[in-house]
């Protein structure tokens, strides 16, 4: 009887060490598989009844502390763009109502709809560790991503013009 319960008992912690290491192992490389959701976040409709635009509020989005999310600028902001960027020649595609242009930066990524004579925001997002905030009026979108005191914005305009588009970093 006592060697039956030596033997349960080996089989017990060599079963048990076994599992562990097994678990332990596959811990480690599924660890190392993990990724955060996509966070393209959705575009919508903008009010047209006034030129004041409206972030869009979202639960990826985390406003900056210094600036509150219900007071956009009234108009184009202010700002010496780093440079101006055209459209990631890879990422283009043609749509009916226009050409779909994909602008990638160091915040993040926006694609636009530009058409002949508006443009459409078809997608935002922010790059890992980045945040954004979506202004809109009747004549400009302006899309801002921000990590700590970072900035960078994609500014899209077409209220003397086709639509255009600008990427500066401040």
């Amino acid at each position: 009887m006592r060697r039956g319960l030596v033997h349960v008992l080996a089989w017990l912690l060599a079963t048990g060490a076994a599992v562990t290491f097994s678990w332990w192992g596959v811990h480690t490389v599924m660890a190392g598989t993990v990724y955060d959701p996509p966070r393209a976040l959705p575009v919508a409709a903008a009010d047209t009844s006034t030129q004041r635009p409206k972030p869009l509020d979202s639960g990826t989005v985390r406003p900056s502390p210094s600036r509150s999310p219900s007071a956009g600028p009234s108009a184009p902001p202010s700002r010496t763009p780093a440079h101006s960027a055209g459209p990631s020649p890879a990422a283009s595609a043609s749509a009916a109502s226009g050409r779909v242009r994909a602008y990638d930066t160091d915040g993040g990524r926006a694609v636009f709809d530009l058409g002949t004579a508006d443009a459409k925001l078809v997608s935002a997002t922010p790059g890992t560790g980045w945040s954004m905030q979506v202004w809109k009026t009747q004549s400009w979108i302006r899309v801002e991503f921000s990590r700590g005191a970072d900035r960078v914005s994609v500014f899209c305009t077409w209220h003397d013009g086709p639509p255009r588009v600008e990427v500066g970093t401040y």
